[in-house]
């Protein structure tokens, strides 16, 4: 018969090899958080199975396999390992409704269970941006709002503009209709100038379902501000009688579409259209003076100046510039005076006439030239010609000139030219003749007979 105390050992001993029997027949699990979409894998194991099959089953309580039999038929769910001590399955294209507590069991008496609960998140959208359809104008508040739906848990957004951060104003998050995901939503304000055309506002949304992926959308602002102008000549130095061309450069949001030049002192206005190029294509002095451009845009009006001084020769430019408040907005004012100008014309015409006063009389004194040359060409023609045929008629001994000759007689006309000889010494026009016919034996070839 065994003593007391060693019985009360060997209890002792039994009872602690019972316990650690019921601790290795535990099966063991974890939780898993998977992106929806995405797979996840679940692993069931145990250390002594004791001759018992493990089980999976889902929050639905219904079974997924058993040991390596499959019992639901789901294609999503696959086996990956079955051992008497592991029993690993895995579920692909995770949708949230598969979101819940999945149970492993180890049949022995009694049933052993482990719990792992699998979460899934839900990915959020591309954010939306509204508020930016519209142009801004200059100094007014930018209201801006972005959205992004189907995130689980609720998304987080913020904003960028440009490369600087901006701190939104609010941020709703709503319950999207399936329960399971949020709709976020976030605004932004902020004053716009000028310099904020065409800048970039991005709104960013960050979520743990993304793993460090930016996901964002980014819009170009829109800013309508005030026109600016100058007046830029072609060429820079123009000279007197030379083409000159006047550009009124203007730049805003929107581009000015219509000018209106003027002469400071004339009260006709001398074009006004949509071209901003004033066109003269003959320069003098009567065009120096003042020439004015104001160019419009729905955001206002902008006048510049462009001060001519022409002279002779070319003069190095003088640029200034000067602002003069008008009725409704401030209007900024460019001049330069220059050593040439422009002749401006009616407003009907795009291209101004220039004055041509000066272009007549060099016309008018070309052809006057021409006429007197060839009236002194001809006269010295004749002259020289009348000088080299002198003649006279004799009749009977007598000299009869061209304004005395008889009408009904006989008259024998005998021409003489300074070659006859004695003609120059001779006292008168008998001895000349005379002198020519003793002198020359040839004689008869220079008589005409008229009846």
């Amino acid at each position: 018969m065994l003593p007391l105390g060693l019985l009360l050992l060997l209890a002792c001993c039994g009872a602690a090899r019972g316990n650690l029997s019921r601790d290795e027949s535990q099966p063991t699990t974890s939780d898993e958080t998977v992106v929806a979409g995405g797979t996840v894998v679940l692993k069931c194991q145990v250390e002594d199975p004791d001759d018992s099959s493990l089980q999976w089953s889902n929050p639905a309580q219904q079974t997924l396999y058993f040991g390596e039999k499959r019992a639901l038929r789901d294609n999503r769910i696959q086996l990956e390992k079955s051992t008497p001590n592991e029993l690993t399955i895995s579920i692909s294209d995770v949708v949230l409704a598969d979101e819940g507590e999945y149970t492993c069991s180890l049949f022995t008496m009694p049933v052993r269970t482990a719990k792992a609960l699998v979460t899934v998140l839900g990915v959020p959208q591309k954010p939306q941006m509204f508020g930016h359809e519209q142009p801004i104008d200059e100094e007014k508040l930018a209201r801006l709002t972005c959205r992004s739906s189907g995130s689980k848990p609720a998304a987080q957004l913020r904003w960028r503009k440009g490369n600087r951060e901006l701190k939104d104003t609010g941020t709703e998050v709503l319950e999207d209709p399936n329960g399971k995901t949020f709709t976020v939503s976030s605004r932004v304000e902020f004053r716009v100038t000028k310099e904020d055309n065409e800048a970039e506002v991005t709104c960013t949304v960050d979520h743990e379902s993304l793993q460090n992926a930016e996901r964002s959308t980014t819009q170009k602002l829109q800013v309508h501000y005030k026109p600016t102008a100058k007046i830029e000549p072609h060429p820079q130095y123009p000279r007197e009688g030379e083409k000159l061309q006047l550009q009124c450069d203007g730049q805003g949001n929107p581009i000015p579409q219509e000018f209106l030049w003027e002469k400071e002192g004339s009260d006709a206005p001398l074009q006004l259209s949509s071209d901003s190029v004033l066109i003269f294509p003959f320069l003098n002095k009567s065009d120096s003076g003042t020439y004015v451009c104001t160019a419009t845009s729905s955001m206002g009006s902008v006048v510049a100046k462009y001060n001519l001084d022409v002279s002779d020769l070319p003069q190095l430019p003088t640029p200034h510039v000067h602002s003069t408040p008008g009725p409704s907005q401030p209007i900024s004012h460019a001049s330069m005076a220059t050593a040439s100008s422009f002749t401006p014309a009616p407003i009907q015409d795009a291209s101004p006439v220039p004055s041509t006063s000066s272009t007549y009389h060099a016309v008018i004194g070309g052809v006057v030239a021409v006429i007197v040359f060839l009236l002194l060409s001809l006269l010295i023609v004749l002259g020289h010609y009348l000088i080299r045929h002198k003649g006279m008629c004799i009749r009977h001994g007598e000299t009869v000139t061209s304004r005395h000759r008889p009408k009904p007689a006989e008259v024998m006309c005998t021409y003489l030219t300074h070659e006859a000889k004695g003609s120059d010494d001779a006292p008168d026009a008998d001895t000349a003749i005379i002198n020519a016919e003793g002198g020359q034996a040839g004689g008869d070839d220079k008589k005409e007979y008229f009846i």
